[in-house]
């Protein structure tokens, strides 16, 4: 039988690069709201492509867009068409400069998954793998991530 892609039964989730939440993450059952929490990260611009291991996977970066390192020493890709949304820099950073970043209230969905998935982002080329447990987040912007539980909890707050 085949599975919507609202089913936590499906593996694969599929950034979308369109605005606005997708209907596979919002009409989840287990779909919850939240906002991510003010966290201060270190920020360094790509100036080649290249790529950036994360605890999920390998992801493609291009030049401008940014690599983001948190306090604990994970990092993720932020592209720059999106990066001026989610952070702004802390003085004596410039923004559009490398240093300190903090994080921006954005909200987010996010569904506890209950089985592996993976999810596809939106360059067609990087792939993200999750566990159980792991949270699929929808940014709003079109792109989707994955983040651990203890992730989750220290860089999320759940809303109404």
């Amino acid at each position: 039988m085949p599975h919507s892609q609202a089913d936590p039964a499906d593996r694969l989730f599929r950034s979308s690069a369109q605005h606005g939440f997708s209907t596979a993450i919002s009409s989840h059952s287990g779909c919850v709201r939240a906002r991510k929490l003010r966290r201060e990260v270190q920020v360094q611009f790509a100036s080649a492509p290249c790529t950036v291991q994360t605890r999920e996977g390998v992801v493609h970066a291009h030049p401008g867009d940014a690599i983001v390192t948190a306090s604990a020493g994970d990092r993720w890709r932020v592209s720059r068409a999106h990066f001026a949304d989610k952070y702004k820099a802390v003085a004596p950073t410039i923004d559009g400069e490398a240093g300190r970043y903090v994080s921006l209230p954005n909200p987010i969905l996010a569904v506890p998954m209950s089985a592996p998935f993976e999810v596809l982002l939106a360059d067609g080329a990087s792939r993200l793998k999750g566990q159980a447990g792991d949270w699929l987040v929808d940014y709003g912007d079109g792109s989707l991530g994955i983040v651990a539980p203890a992730i989750f909890a220290t860089t999320y707050e759940l809303v109404g």
